[in-house]
C-alpha cells in the first residue's frame, strides 16, 4: 500500500549556525517544483553574493522520489549530503534547504564540515512548522438534475473537497479526496443512476 500522506513545511524557516568563525545561514522552504527551487537558490545567491558557498538539497514528490544535493565547491559529500540527510531523517519532501556559508578563515576539515552543514540544516528544520499533507485523487462527476439528491448524499457522507461545481440541466462537480478513500467515493457515485464518474 503506497502511503497517501507526506510531511512538508508550513512556511519558510531559517537558522544560523557558527563554527570556528565560519557562519552558516540555513534557509528551509516548502517548494512545489524545480522551477521554484531554482528561483529560491538564485534569490539567495544574489542576496548573499559575497558568501563562500551556497550548498543545498531538495526532495520533491509524495515519496521524495526526486531529490538532489549540491556541495557548491565544498569537498565532495560534505555539504549537500548532510543537508539531504536531514530531509530524509525528518521524512520531509516538497522541501528545499539552502545553507549559505561565510568562511571564517579556519578550516573545519571533512568531519567538521559535515557536522556544521548537518547542524545548520537541522536548525532550520527545528524552527519550521512541519505539516502533514495528503495525496489526493481528483474525481469528476457529471449527473442529471434528477440525480442531485443522491450525489449530494454521497458527497456529504464521504466528505471529499469540492473543487468546482456547476448546476444546470447537466450538473458537474470536481471533487478531490485522499487517495486511500477514492475507491469508496467512486464506487458509491457510480451506483447513482444518471451519474458518470471519471478519475482525473
Amino acid at each position: 500500500m503506497i502511503p497517501d500522506s507526506y510531511h512538508t513545511l508550513e512556511a519558510p524557516a531559517e537558522a544560523v549556525f557558527k563554527e570556528k568563525s565560519s557562519k552558516f545561514l540555513a534557509y528551509a522552504y516548502p517548494v512545489g517544483g524545480e522551477e521554484e527551487i531554482r528561483e529560491r537558490i538564485e534569490a539567495l545567491r544574489k542576496r548573499y553574493y559575497d558568501a563562500t558557498h551556497h550548498c543545498y538539497a531538495w526532495r520533491l514528490g509524495p515519496q521524495g522520489e526526486a531529490f538532489r544535493a549540491n556541495d557548491d565547491g565544498e569537498p565532495s559529500g560534505t555539504a549537500g549530503k548532510p543537508i539531504l540527510g536531514q530531509l530524509l531523517s525528518h521524512e520531509l519532501t516538497d522541501c528545499l534547504i539552502v545553507v549559505v556559508r561565510y568562511f571564517g578563515g579556519t578550516k573545519l576539515g571533512v568531519s567538521g564540515l559535515i557536522a556544521a552543514y548537518r547542524e545548520a540544516a537541522a536548525g532550520a528544520i527545528a524552527s519550521a512548522q512541519i505539516v502533514e499533507r495528503t495525496v489526493d485523487t481528483l474525481v469528476e462527476v457529471e449527473f442529471s438534475y434528477l440525480a442531485m439528491n443522491d450525489v449530494m448524499r454521497v458527497v456529504k457522507e464521504e466528505q471529499p473537497r469540492v473543487r468546482e461545481q456547476h448546476f444546470d440541466n447537466l450538473c458537474r462537480m470536481l471533487l478531490s479526496i485522499r487517495r486511500s478513500a477514492a475507491d469508496q467515493l467512486v464506487g458509491r457515485l457510480r451506483k447513482v443512476a444518471g451519474a458518470t464518474v471519471e478519475i482525473r
